[in-house]
This record gives C-alpha cells, sequence and structure tokens, in this order.
C-alpha cells in the first residue's frame, strides 16, 4: 500500500475497499494499517501494544524543556498500572452525568454563535460558529473565568500543533502555550483547593481512591491532555458533520423537525465523516496479534476509516442515514484503555449544537469551496465551510 493513498479520504476510502477483501492488515513503508472493525476494535483492546502519541519528539528534539524531568506522562501515553491508576482517579469526572451538567452552556453559546448570522442567510462555518465553540464550554468545565476564553483561543491551536508533524518549526510556539497553560493552571489549582466549586477542576483536585490523589503536575497535566482533546476535535467533527449534513437536505429538515434524532445524527455523521480518522499504536517488544508476527518497534495504524466503512460491521456503508439502526459503535473514539476520555463531553456538544442549528438554518446548501486541512494534521477537519440557508423573513 502507497502511503500517500492515505492522505486523501477519498483515496483512503478506495485503498481500504481494496485491501479489505485481501486481509485484515495492509503494509505500508511506515508500518502496518488494520483495515476491518472486528480487528481494529481488539488490537485497540490489547494492552500490550502502546500508544504512538510517546514517539512525538523521541530522538528528534533535544531542547531540555521539551522534556522536564519533573514533568509526569500524560494520560494520553501513559501505559499500564500508570494509565490505570490517572484513568481510575479521573474517569468520574468525565462521566455522562459530568457533561449532562454542562448542556445549557453549551446551547447558549451555540446560540450566540448563530444569532449574529441568522438573518444574513450565509455563514463560513468554521470561523462563525466551529472555532469559537469549544473554548467557553472548555472554561466553564475547568471553572476558568468566562473572560479567559480568549486566553484559551489563543493557547489552545498552537498546544495542538503538537500533532501537525511540524516540530522543527512548532516547537517554540508549543513550548510557549504550554508553559502559559501551566502557570495559569498551577494559579487555577490555588484558588480552587481554598475556594472549590461545581467544575471540572475541583472535582480532580478531589479525585481519590485508596488515600491516593493527584499531585500538582498530574492536575497541570490532565488540564494540558483535556485542552488538546476537547477543543480541537470537537470544532473539527462539528464541521465535517454539518458540511456533510448540508449535502442531505432531507435528513438536516428531517433533524430541525424531530431533534430527538441528535444522538443518531452525531453517531452517523462521526461514522461516516470522522474528525480523527486513525490511532497509532507500537510495538514494545516482538509481539504475536491475530497470527502476525510484529518485531519490537513496528508502527501499528488502526484506520478507523477503514472500520466504519466495513460492510461486515455496518451494512450498506455508504449510505447515510441518520435513522440508521442500532448496531455496532463507530470507531471514531478508538476502544481500549486510550478510549476517548471525554467522549461524553463530545458528544453532547455535538448533540446540543446540530438540532439547534438545524432549525435556526433551513434550506442549508454549500456555497463555494469547502477546504480541508493537511492530511498531515493529527486531528482532521475544514478549514472553510461556506453555507447558504434561508433566513427567518423568508421562510414560509
Amino acid at each position: 500500500m502507497d502511503l500517500r493513498a492515505l492522505a486523501d479520504r477519498a483515496q483512503m476510502m478506495a485503498v481500504m475497499d481494496d485491501a479489505r477483501p485481501q486481509h485484515w492488515l495492509a503494509r505500508t513503508p511506515l508500518g502496518y494499517v488494520i483495515t476491518h472493525y472486528e480487528e481494529v476494535g481488539s488490537f485497540l483492546r490489547d494492552r500490550r501494544f502502546h500508544s504512538a502519541v510517546r514517539l512525538i519528539g523521541q530522538g528528534e528534539i533535544t531542547d531540555p524543556r521539551w522534556n522536564r524531568a519533573n514533568r509526569p506522562e500524560s494520560i494520553l501515553s501513559a501505559e499500564g498500572d500508570s494509565h490505570a491508576r490517572l484513568r481510575r482517579l479521573v474517569a468520574p469526572a468525565f462521566s455522562p452525568r459530568a457533561a449532562d451538567r454542562l448542556r445549557p452552556v453549551m446551547r447558549e453559546v451555540v446560540s450566540a454563535l448563530i444569532n449574529p448570522v441568522v438573518g444574513t442567510g450565509r455563514t463560513e462555518l468554521m470561523a462563525d460558529v466551529c472555532e469559537p465553540y469549544p473554548i467557553p464550554i472548555m472554561c466553564e468545565l475547568l471553572g476558568a473565568p468566562k473572560e479567559d476564553w480568549k486566553l484559551f483561543s489563543r493557547w489552545a491551536p498552537d498546544l495542538l500543533r503538537i500533532f501537525n508533524n511540524n516540530l522543527a518549526e512548532d516547537l517554540e510556539v508549543i513550548i510557549s502555550a504550554r508553559d502559559s497553560i501551566d502557570a495559569y493552571v498551577r494559579e487555577l489549582i490555588e484558588r480552587r483547593r481554598s475556594e472549590p466549586r461545581d467544575d471540572l477542576l475541583t472535582a480532580l483536585i478531589a479525585a481519590e481512591e485508596a488515600g491516593d490523589r493527584l499531585s500538582t503536575e498530574e492536575l497541570v497535566m490532565m488540564v494540558e491532555a483535556v485542552i488538546i482533546g476537547g477543543t480541537d476535535t470537537t470544532r473539527n467533527q462539528l464541521g465535517c458533520s454539518v458540511a456533510l449534513m448540508a449535502q442531505h437536505p432531507g435528513q438536516w429538515a428531517m433533524l430541525a423537525e424531530r431533534p430527538e434524532l441528535a444522538g443518531n445524527a452525531v453517531e452517523e455523521t462521526m461514522r461516516f465523516l470522522g474528525a480523527v480518522r486513525g490511532s497509532g499504536r507500537f510495538a514494545p517488544e516482538d509481539l504475536e496479534f491475530n497470527g502476525v508476527l510484529f518485531p519490537k518497534g513496528t508502527l501499528i495504524l488502526p484506520n478507523f476509516v477503514g472500520a466504519n466503512f466495513d460492510p461486515d460491521a455496518f451494512p450498506d456503508p455508504t449510505r447515510f442515514d441518520i435513522t440508521r439502526p442500532a448496531g455496532n459503535v463507530h470507531a471514531t473514539f478508538g476502544a481500549g484503555i486510550h478510549y476517548c476520555l471525554g467522549a461524553s463531553l463530545a458528544r453532547a456538544e455535538l448533540q446540543e449544537a446540530l438540532p439547534l442549528l438545524a432549525r435556526a438554518m433551513p434550506g442549508l446548501a454549500i456555497d463555494g469551496e469547502v477546504t480541508w486541512k493537511p492530511a498531515s494534521f493529527g486531528v482532521w477537519g475544514p478549514e472553510r465551510v461556506p453555507l447558504t440557508f434561508t433566513p427567518p423573513a423568508r421562510q414560509p
């Protein structure tokens, strides 16, 4: 398999369709791609293979600021007992109930973003809605003052450059953003220890099991992981979902009339056009999986696009249908110990945004060229989504 063919999504789907009948595994110059839904899931649940996040910058960056000696390993890359401990301590703070408490804020933020454009009959979705949407919610989640959303808006994109495969040029910007976030969070931690509130940071500070608590360094690491995992993914997935539904006007109208379909719409858009297209694992030693021996250091890439369009898992997979009967869960959130910790929050954000947008923007249509981010970006999605719709005065 030519690795270049995985860069473009249409090419990727064509390659997956060609490779899937031959074998569940395909070889690329970089490593191995898993193409089948069942094998993607079982592989991600195999704890012997480690997250490739820990390989970022390894051997490439010698700057001591990149790997501070006292900095704990991120939950995004930790493995074994270390990961199990972190996940056990913080999981209750990311429960569906915790996400549900933020739904009124989500509706308020979406409404505030669409109100300025709803009378115009047109919008550039990414700039007007998707880009700013997650940041005020992130501030509310962490208990940060509302006026600080501008700080997070500046820091989050810079921090997320870590996944853009351009560390040599982006290192200074990434370190600056990380250090700014760290200093801010340390101040916030001290305030929350003396003034606890009903927010994520207070919950993380209070998290305890058998006398075990998160250290200050671990709290800072967790907030950084939340920002990495909870901003770019949401804005990109919302852009993907709306751009997709604009091409299916009947289903957009159905969602406006039946907002109870929001949950189905989120799952189907994430299956059909997910912002996270795959994951990376490597073999820390010689390991055998499903009859194949992977030598130490081998990179394995479970492909979520291939899994989500596997006809053995999703009947008629190229049909987009927000009323699709319940069945297999899409692969876009991953699986196993590195299953997306913020999945409940992301689902809630999308479930609240999509029906509000559908009701506010009837007759949605693409108005020009939709441009997409480079394939090298870790979290993928649209750069621009120009849209037209029927403004209220013209609605029958």
